[in-house]
């Protein structure tokens, strides 16, 4: 069985029902947690694709210069040997942010943080894209972020946006996308990510009425995103034919 090698940065954001998905459309899941002790490989040689979680670091370095986590140079090396060697790459929130700054792109504090249920609005590239194509013109989408990605790295294809978030989903090359927005949830780890949480205070969000409304948002994503997750499984096995080169910007080779 193909093997996807799964990053969890967080113990709060493990692989949850992006994980059940991705095991509904034939992958294995290699799940590496390098907060707990798990050394990140060298290389990706083995691996049919690469997935990256999110977490509460920053993807850019702290005041003092040092990294937002200590593996996070070693990470940033394994995304951009992903996008060179063409291995199916899924990087999402905090992912997307390490994805985008491995090969340039900037992210700092967001000027609108964003959490709770939300849409995101496809662009046109979307169209032409083997993942993005089936996605709902306006999905639902789970936004729990205090960083965004300010710009995206030299010739990525913006995927979707929102009027708080310029840069929702995008895709580098043809086979490495970045989300914004989280789609593994279920209703337990929204509840554990608002007990106490700084940035529902900061919003001004009452935490219970935050965890109700993504509760009944859970369908609804999961009717957007499920299939998004098993063409995405389908793309690793080689049984999904690849994106739409563009012919205006050359991809990156790092």
């Amino acid at each position: 069985m193909a093997t996807a090698l799964v990053i969890e940065n967080d113990p709060s954001d493990g692989p949850g029902r992006l994980g059940d998905w991705l095991t509904e459309g034939g992958l294995e899941l290699a799940v590496l947690r390098p907060y707990a002790g798990d050394s990140l490989p060298d290389d990706l040689a083995g691996y049919a694709a690469l997935v990256v979680l999110g977490g509460e670091q920053q993807a850019y370095p702290r005041a003092d210069g040092s990294p937002g986590a200590p593996w996070f140079p070693a990470l940033e090396g394994l995304l951009r040997k992903a996008v060179r060697h063409r291995l199916p790459t899924l990087a999402v929130c905090l992912g997307a942010q390490l994805l985008a700054t491995a090969h340039a792109g900037q992210v700092e504090r967001a000027a609108e943080p964003e959490a709770g249920p939300g849409i995101v609005g496809k662009r046109d590239a979307a169209d032409r894209d083997p993942l993005f194509r089936w996605v709902p013109l306006m999905p639902d989408v789970l936004h729990w972020h205090v960083d965004e990605i300010t710009e995206l790295p030299h010739g990525a294809t913006l995927l979707a946006a929102s009027t708080r978030c310029a840069h929702q989903a995008f895709r580098l090359g043809d086979r490495a996308w970045g989300l914004q927005f989280h789609l593994e949830c279920d209703a337990e780890t929204v509840r554990d990510w608002a007990t106490g949480s700084e940035l529902l205070a900061e919003l001004g969000f009452e935490p219970d009425l935050v965890v109700a409304a993504a509760t009944r948002l859970l369908p609804d994503v999961e009717e957007a995103w499920q299939p998004f997750a098993i063409r995405f499984a389908a793309l690793a096995r080689g049984e999904l034919a690849e994106a739409e080169p563009r012919r205006d910007l050359p991809l990156l080779g790092h």
